[in-house]
């Protein structure tokens, strides 16, 4: 950018370039002449010639008693290589001009970056200005010509659309002006009319009153007001039910134009309320008060309303006369002893008070009137300004929040005076308080204005405008309890919040270290609740979460905390389980909390805890059910994370049919199981599946309880002939072939399902994994030969089978590496038993397991120790399902409710991967108390070969 020094010269250039046009020969003399050199700078020569063109073609068709409005959007000027949008304003000089139109551009089309308003004489001719004489300071006058003035301002590049739209308003604002000046002095005249009307007829008004009217009107008058629009209206009927009607006679100024309303309500105009009706018929000879519109004339902020009774020769009620314009500024800088209206009101409260004006109690409430918002002091009746200003001059002693409220009388909006101490203020706490109060008045922020007295407080003033409807009833308590809120800081609604819930000193410590980010969006109480989810976790326990919806969450969404000890979560490894569970994850952001050490926190400190706060929707469009506050999903997420269940596409069942983590392990075991008996689907599809059809997944999941459960052997039988029909009826509205299969052969497999041991309370402590038995040859789909039973297993740990071909058979386990068929694997052994070992017994078992938390990374003996873990749980599992053998005969395994006959006999060997693991079957078998003791498996240091001492499954062959 060039440098201010330097912007003289393409001035001049500029300048001397226009000087050669013959129209208008000396316009960039005063275009540019009071210009600041620093906005000059940033252009070059061409584009200030080419403005400066673009003005002097603007000029020269201006027609003596017409505007020319040139919105030039495309302009080909370019300011610092932008370009630019050039707007030009011509009409004959006259007040408001400038103001005017540069408020209507400032407000709707961007911040100028050039400004100029040059003042011109000229000499018109019939198509336009033939001459240019000079600038404003042209002294000859001798009729023949006229005073331009010119507005040039230049705005960043606006699309057509937004230029036309532009132009139309600035025709509009310049016919205001025009209305507002063409009628100044009319509307004087009838000011004067309405001064006699009081002065020389008999009113039914009190005296004081009437005289202290008159008074304001003069002062009015007297260059303190400037009058903008008047409008007449005659007023028919009596107190009960009289109306106001727009008199035949025409407003004046911009009330000419009919469609401007003086006083409405949101679009719809004030029509003649109690509280209108109220006035009128009242003992005050006037009224002050806000217009609902903003002044589109010289300032644009919301026109002042002064509204006087007008009365017949006789001294009967008329109407009213309005008027509306703009206070000058001796209306805000003149003390209020000397302003008409204002010293009445001044002299009525101090007289009430009973002070002096002249000692300190009587100086001290003067100070506070000449304080008040003048703007509200012309509004504001008598005794709620009592009541105010006593309320203001108590803040003197006993500095507080306060929040004084004035409604306005024709329910158009609510004026509130909220006093904060001073070092609390700021423009969040400015925002919080305006949105609070729009909401409690049911209204919108229209205005709010800012001051600092002396002493430690601040004061806004709000304007809440109101739209309908009666404005609502706030306590003033209510209203300073909410402001109270925001403004505490952060560490007060702390302490209050700890004193409340029990004065933990601890908790309090830990929300202490809560981060700034954390505070601009959290609450002292939610600190504390999360402080306690802190204080838990630990390195041996080092996570806890928290599903929570807050206020402007919708159903279908929620949000999620995760807190987390020593280190932060990746999004990779938080966003599969939530995805699987069935959330979208919308949005994240982390918040480190610092241990008490000093330093730059890092996650190698032992205190260091990071909360991980997610928004959440669900992927199904459902609502998310938080009634139990989000325990089902903390189950989901949590079981996913200590690795007890699958990270997978069967967590979303949590979601869409409300089941524990627990209950869809026995969904997910039955869908493995079809994985292993070749069913075409693959587990993503299965999964999704069953979320399609929640109410079938219920159903399954009960069908299984119903059969296999405590009271399968009671009233399970009715229920699960029930759930059975209520199913199969169900599956009439699956329209999809794969679905529909996939939950038949659900079906079937639970009907098929003779045992299960997850009713068993403490299989997981004695590390055991879901085992089902099943009557393999009542299950639909499976590959020959068919066992005679079969076990599956399932866990996080391990997944494996058992198949018996028959009551009485033995046969080996094998350490399995095919996660994906290991069960076609072991069927394979199967067939060669078959012939190989027919001279042993006549029918064979096997046995496959597949380790799934093998460390692969880390050796062999780790692997090794993972693996004999794996076969650990997969033979414990076996045998917890199995029928044992006492000194009175068979025994059934505690709490496995049993659908097939006593079945005792179960022997095991060794294979491929497990030919050590003889002595530690033999161990779990002893642990177990089984039947067979140490010759449940065959070798070990026991020494029973099965073979060579012709053991069987039912004992010597």
């Amino acid at each position: 950018m060039a440098s201010v020094k330097s912007a003289s010269k393409p001035k001049k250039k500029a300048t001397a370039a226009l000087k050669a046009e013959e129209r208008p020969a000396r316009l960039a003399d005063y275009l540019l002449a009071r210009a600041p050199a620093e906005d000059i700078a940033p252009y070059d020569v061409a584009d200030l010639e080419r403005a400066a063109d673009l003005a002097g073609q603007a000029v020269a068709t201006h027609r003596k008693g017409e505007c020319v409005v040139a919105v030039d959007a495309d302009s080909g000027v370019v300011r610092d290589g932008r370009p630019m949008t050039v707007v030009t304003v011509v009409n004959d000089n006259m007040p408001f001009l400038f103001d005017s139109i540069l408020g209507e551009i400032t407000e709707t089309s961007g911040e100028p970056t050039l400004v100029t308003h040059p003042v011109i004489v000229v000499r018109h001719g019939k198509g336009g200005v033939e001459e240019i004489l000079g600038d404003g300071n042209f002294a000859k006058d001798d009729g023949s010509h006229d005073r331009l003035s010119v507005i040039h301002v230049h705005i960043p590049r606006l699309t057509s659309e937004q230029a036309s739209g532009l132009s139309e308003r600035l025709r509009k604002i310049l016919g205001q002006v025009h209305a507002a000046v063409h009628d100044w002095r009319p509307m004087l005249a009838r000011l004067d009319q309405a001064i006699s009307e009081f002065r020389y007829t008999a009113v039914p008004l009190d005296k004081k009153s009437v005289a202290e009217a008159l008074a304001f009107l003069e002062w009015l008058r007297d260059d303190n007001f400037t009058f903008l629009g008047m409008r007449e209206f005659k007023y028919t009927g009596g107190e009960e039910s009289g109306t106001l009607e727009r008199a035949e006679k025409p407003g004046l100024g911009i009330l000419s134009d009919p469609d401007v309303l003086v006083l409405r309500r949101g679009t719809e105009a004030v029509t003649t309320t109690p509280e209108i009706r109220a006035f009128l018929h009242g003992p005050e000879p006037l009224i002050v008060t806000k217009a609902n519109a903003k002044s589109s004339v010289h300032r644009r902020i919301y026109l002042d309303y002064i509204g006087i009774k007008t009365y017949t020769a006789k001294g009967t009620l008329a109407g009213e006369l309005r008027i509306v314009g703009l206070f000058t500024s001796t209306a805000y800088t003149r003390s209020v002893m000397k302003i008409p209206y204002l010293r009445s009101k001044a002299e009525t409260i101090i007289a009430k008070s009973g002070f002096d004006r002249h000692d300190h109690s009587g100086k001290a409430l003067i100070n506070v009137l000449e304080s008040y918002p003048r703007d509200e002091l012309f509004q504001v009746p008598v005794p709620i300004l009592r009541k105010h200003a006593a309320a203001i001059l108590g803040l003197v002693e006993r500095p507080r929040v306060r929040a004084l409220v004035r409604a306005d009388q024709f329910d158009r909006f609510v004026s509130i005076l909220v006093f904060v101490p001073r070092d609390r203020y700021d423009s969040v706490v400015r925002e919080k308080i305006g949105s609070y109060l729009k909401t409690v008045f049911e209204g919108r922020l229209s205005a709010y204005y800012p001051a600092f007295p002396e002493g430690g407080l601040a004061r806004v003033h709000f304007i809440i405008g109101r739209s309908g409807g009666k404005t609502p009833k706030v306590e003033q308590a209510t209203i300073e309890a909410a402001i109270r809120d925001i403004v505490r800081t952060w560490e007060d609604a702390l302490s209050d919040a700890a004193e409340a819930s029990g004065g933990d000193q601890a908790l309090k410590a830990i929300a202490a270290r809560l981060p700034e980010s954390y505070r601009d969006s959290f609450s002292a109480a939610v600190a504390l609740a999360d402080a306690r989810r802190i204080a838990k976790i630990s390195a041996g326990n080092p996570i806890a979460i928290d599903y929570y919806r807050h206020a402007e969450q919708k159903p279908h969404q929620a949000s999620l905390k995760i807190y987390h000890h020593g280190s932060p979560v990746a999004l990779s490894r938080r966003v599969p389980v939530l995805e699987n569970i069935g959330f979208r994850v919308i949005s994240e952001r982390t918040f480190e909390v610092g241990d008490d050490q000093v330093g730059t926190i890092n996650s190698d400190r032992p205190g260091l805890v990071f909360i991980h706060d997610m928004e959440l929707e669900n992927s199904y469009g459902q609502p998310i059910d938080l009634t139990d506050g989000g325990a089902l999903f903390e189950d989901a997420f949590l079981s996913v994370w200590r690795g007890d269940v699958d990270n997978d596409g069967y967590n979303g069942l949590a979601q869409t049919a409300g089941l524990w983590s627990g209950e869809i392990t026995i969904l997910r075991a039955y869908g493995r199981y079809l994985q292993q008996v070749g069913i075409p689907q693959s587990q993503d599809f299965i999964a999704a599946a069953l979320n399609r059809y929640p109410d079938i997944a219920r159903g399954l999941h009960a069908l299984f309880i119903a059969r296999l459960g405590p009271t399968a052997e009671t009233e399970g039988v009715v229920a699960a002939k029930h759930l059975k029909a209520k199913i199969k009826d169900a599956l009439e509205d699956v329209p999809n072939i794969d679905d529909d299969t996939i939950i038949r052969r659900y079906l079937n497999l639970i009907e098929a399902t003779l045992r299960t041991n997850h009713f068993v309370a403490d299989t997981k402590e004695k590390g055991q994994s879901l085992a089902i038995k099943l009557d393999s040859h009542a299950v639909e789909g499976l590959p020959a030969p068919r066992p005679w039973r079969e076990i599956f297993v399932y866990g996080s740990e391990v997944e494996g089978l058992h198949l018996r071909f028959g009551p009485v058979a033995r046969g080996g386990l094998r350490w399995s590496d095919r996660a994906q068929d290991y069960r076609t694997e072991v069927l394979g052994l199967v067939k060669a038993q078959q012939v190989k070992n027919a001279v042993i017994v006549p029918v064979g078992a096997k046995g496959g397991f597949y380790p799934k938390k093998l460390p692969m990374s880390a050796g062999r003996d780790a692997i090794f120790e993972a693996g004999t873990s794996a076969y650990k749980n997969f033979v414990s599992s076996l045998l917890s399902i199995t029928d044992n053998i006492g000194l009175d005969g068979v025994i059934p395994p505690a709490g496995v409710i049993r659908r097939d006959p006593d079945d005792p006999y179960f022997v095991v060997a060794a294979d491929k991967g497990t030919a050590t693991f003889s002595d530690t079957a033999n161990a779990i078998s002893e642990k177990h108390g089984f039947w067979l003791d140490d010759a449940f498996a065959s070798g070990g240091s026991a020494g029973y070969d099965h073979k060579k001492m012709g053991i069987t499954a039912k004992g010597a062959w």
